[in-house]
């Protein structure tokens, strides 16, 4: 049986990055669901907002949720901005690797353009046969990153009222 822990490092005044500890065998992703569900280190709780935020890696909607999840399953898919700014990274797990975690970890960075890449990106997960209710956020995300490399249209100058 395979055992997940999120462990800080470092004392409390500092900030640290929760590690994960990893031990035996494969627990089901509903039983880690049911542990981390409520208290990790990924969750952003604020008042009057019912579902919380989460910002673990290769969670595409940023919710905390059990099908968004990017901790609890074999297969996640993360897209996240390319390292110089040109296109998107996709970031991805390979289940066959899951108890090497260096090798686990794909990334695959698409810049030929937003039409292409976006081409590319559902090739990638219906090839790959990658979870099919991931591939609509996918995209969403990776148009929303394309979006914000965008430059902003110059603002108009207001033309002074001559008298």
């Amino acid at each position: 049986m395979r055992y997940v822990f999120l462990v800080r490092l470092s004392t409390p005044p500092f900030r640290s990055f929760p590690k994960i500890v990893v031990l035996g065998n494969t627990m089901s992703s509903h039983l880690v669901w049911s542990i981390i569900r409520n208290n990790n280190a990924f969750l952003r709780k604020k008042r009057n907002i019912n579902k919380p935020f989460s910002t673990e890696p290769n969670n595409l909607t940023n919710l905390s949720s059990y099908r968004y999840n990017g901790l609890v399953h074999k297969k996640t898919v993360g897209v996240v901005d390319a390292p110089d700014k040109k296109g998107f990274t996709v970031v991805y797990k390979k289940a066959t690797k899951q108890n090497k975690p260096r090798q686990c970890i794909v990334k695959r960075t698409m810049k030929s353009g937003p039409r292409r890449s976006l081409a590319k990106l559902e090739r990638l997960l219906k090839a790959n046969k990658y979870r099919t209710d991931l591939t609509k956020a996918a995209l969403r995300r990776a148009s929303a990153v394309l979006r914000s490399q965008k430059p902003l249209p110059a603002k108009k100058q207001k033309a002074k009222k001559q008298e």
